[in-house]
């Protein structure tokens, strides 16, 4: 049946869906002019500095930020949900082994494909909101258990039980070092892990509601949505900023080494964002979490900070470049001991908590999200040449 090309309505979007409205959300915004984001209701910011991870993740789950009773319950019935099951434990050392250098991330899309596996996750479309709910929180759980178990795994180790008694974010540093950290690094890294709970239609959270939109099952988006993560335009910049001060090494080396990087075209990383035009408000938290610290290597950062804004600011007018999230996230997580490899990883363990969220409210709209391309190969159609 031959199709009237003219008659099919077309809309002309600009290139990567820049700015383009796809659906309604409730789960939260970034707006970038301001310089502010927002989970439901609240400032993401504000949270991180009074909030712990587990009532950040209530509020994203179910709507509403718990009571004390509640936090304390909730905080509990997902502690539970970290052990893992017996045959996705007896998995991993090969799936760590088969992820060789490409290192956590990669193991963990196996990974959780086995666990949805093993939990029987069922297609969202065929579930309610309740059941689709559930596995989003054993799959959450579950993530911090998988990346501390295959990075160990990777090196040799014994990987680390899960304790009920510690909070998210204290129980994720133990699993990785085998040592309990001190108050300090523990709310530093859940302060991180609540910044990147979530952010707009970034490419991870898009493509798990693009997989949700199917129908499949709570396992596929996430893993779909790691897939995105792992690239590094997406979530590979906190180790590359690190790697910037490495390279810079000392204050004086600092304008000269910027403007020429600038000046021949490259990227400064951790520094520029596609939404933000005013200062990414994650990384000035960050920041100050950095500063409690204290230390040669924080002051070091600040200065960098300071000084390539101020390049940028001549060398590129009228463009508002300012440090993003990567840049201090790399030095909180360095400062409380996390290796670079599992920079994007910790990432993951606090976004998985988002892309949740966007899988449950995608499974409300039944309409599969399907758009088109323009084609623009050769004129069709040719005839097939015969076999000579």
């Amino acid at each position: 049946m031959s199709v009237n090309r003219a008659a099919v309505t077309r809309i002309e979007v600009p290139r990567g869906l820049a700015g383009v409205v796809v659906t309604d959300t409730r789960i939260g915004d970034v707006r970038g002019i301001e310089g502010f984001y927002h989970y439901r209701q609240y400032s993401a910011v504000e949270l991180a500095q009074t909030r712990g991870f587990e009532d950040v993740w209530h509020l994203l789950a179910y709507g509403e930020l718990p009571d004390a009773d509640r936090s304390v319950a909730f905080a509990a019935e997902t502690a539970a949900l970290r052990r893992l099951p017996d045959e996705v434990r007896a998995a991993l050392p090969a799936v760590a082994a088969a992820s060789g250098t490409s290192g956590p991330l990669s193991g963990m899309r196996t990974a959780l494909s086995l666990l949805g596996a093993a939990k029987g996750f069922l297609p969202v479309y065929d579930i309610g909101v309740d059941a689709r709910r559930q596995d989003t929180l054993v799959a959450s759980a579950a993530v911090p258990t998988l990346l501390t178990a295959l990075y160990r795994l990777g090196r040799g180790l014994d990987p680390v039980e899960p304790r009920e008694d510690l909070s998210y974010a204290a129980n994720y540093l133990y699993m990785l070092t085998g040592s309990e950290p001190d108050k300090q690094q523990a709310r530093a890294i859940e302060q991180y892990l609540i910044s990147t709970i979530d952010h707009g239609f970034n490419a991870s959270t898009f493509t798990a509601r693009v997989i949700a939109s199917t129908g499949a099952d709570v396992a596929a988006c996430l893993v779909g949505a790691v897939g995105a993560l792992s690239g590094p335009l997406h979530g590979g910049a906190p180790s590359r900023a690190l790697d910037t001060l490495d390279v810079i090494g000392t204050p004086d080396r600092i304008d000269p080494w910027i403007r020429e990087r600038v000046l021949a075209g490259d990227r400064i990383m951790g520094f520029g964002h596609a939404i933000y035009r005013t200062e990414d408000p994650r990384s000035r938290m960050l920041r100050e979490v950095a500063q409690q610290f204290g230390g040669a290597r924080v002051e070091f950062a600040v200065e960098v900070e300071r000084q390539v804004e101020a390049i940028l600011a001549e060398l590129k007018p009228g463009r508002e470049l300012h440090t993003n999230v990567e840049f201090y996230a790399g030095l909180v997580m360095e400062l409380c001991g996390l290796p670079r490899e599992m920079f994007t990883p910790t990432f993951a363990a606090a976004r998985v908590v988002g892309w949740s969220a966007n899988v449950v409210e995608q499974a409300e709209d039944s309409k599969i999200i399907r758009p088109v391309a323009r084609y623009v190969g050769v004129e069709a159609p040719v005839a097939v040449p015969l076999m000579s």
